[in-house]
């Protein structure tokens, strides 16, 4: 758990840009990206890997970072209905990227479960994230993380308005109706972005909560 409150201090510090970004085909099949992007505030960041420890927390070691990613990594690869996983790291700008494709949504959610729950020394999460059931994707911020940075001062979560969140949804058919107030529909009629500061997240943990109708 040290590990993961080391990483919501190093995100609360520095200007971070996250991208999720999910593919659907019609089938349910599909893929799933996902970057951590903190180029902007990279000098920050290795003076913050330069340090022993941070808020109490010990620092961890670029090594220690590559081997918890490669935990995450092998997990996820060992997982039914995952395949072509795919953990880009640049130590230099600080840009993590990880994509991988799905047999379908249920298959995906399992994974990523499974997956988390290694980087919180083994515990169990079980968040209930995402669906897809006939022509209707059902999608819900992901908030594993929030009570957690929920233990930082105002003070420090308000520096992550500084950053974005980008949740970006795309079809391989037309959308028909959609509820998320703060979506933008794509010109094809074919992809939805949603995009908040991390702080919106953490004040309104439904921001990011969609209920997507595609066209019969």
């Amino acid at each position: 758990m040290k590990y993961i409150c080391f990483l919501l201090i190093l995100f609360l510090t520095s200007c971070i840009e996250i991208i999720e970004d999910l593919k659907l085909n019609s089938d349910g099949s599909g893929t799933f990206k996902y970057t951590i992007n903190l180029s902007s505030s990279k000098l920050k960041v290795s003076s913050i890997l330069a340090l022993d420890s941070l808020n109490g927390e010990k620092v961890p070691e670029v090594s220690e970072i590559k081997q918890k990613i490669s935990v995450f990594k092998k997990t996820l690869s060992a997982q039914e209905g995952i395949t072509n996983v795919n953990i880009t790291e640049d130590y230099n700008n600080y840009i993590i990227k990880f994509q991988c494709d799905f047999k379908n949504i249920e298959y995906l959610e399992i994974a990523l479960k499974k997956s988390i729950s290694t980087q919180y020394d083994n515990s169990d999460y079980d968040y209930d994230w995402i669906s897809f059931k006939n022509g209707t994707l059902i999608r819900k911020s992901p908030v594993f993380y929030l009570n957690y940075i929920n233990q930082f001062s105002s003070i420090d979560i308000e520096k992550m308005n500084e950053g974005s969140y980008n949740s970006i949804t795309r079809f391989s058919t037309k959308i028909d109706t959609f509820e998320n107030q703060y979506s933008v529909r794509a010109k094809s009629n074919m992809a939805l972005m949603v995009r908040v500061t991390p702080n919106q997240i953490i004040d309104n943990q439904t921001i990011l909560n969609n209920k997507i109708i595609l066209e019969k």
